[in-house]
């Protein structure tokens, strides 16, 4: 369990920033969202 909970947030980084999704023509999720938490206004 404790390696398991350490490795999520490297896993999470990844799955989400770096890994190409077909549903969304081979982009990361992360290309979908524009300025969600309103930082760069």
């Amino acid at each position: 369990e404790k390696t398991r909970r350490a490795a999520l947030p490297g896993f999470l980084h990844d799955y989400n920033h770096h890994r190409p999704h077909t549903a969304i023509g081979k982009l990361a999720p992360i290309t979908r969202l524009n300025n969600l938490a309103g930082h760069h206004i």
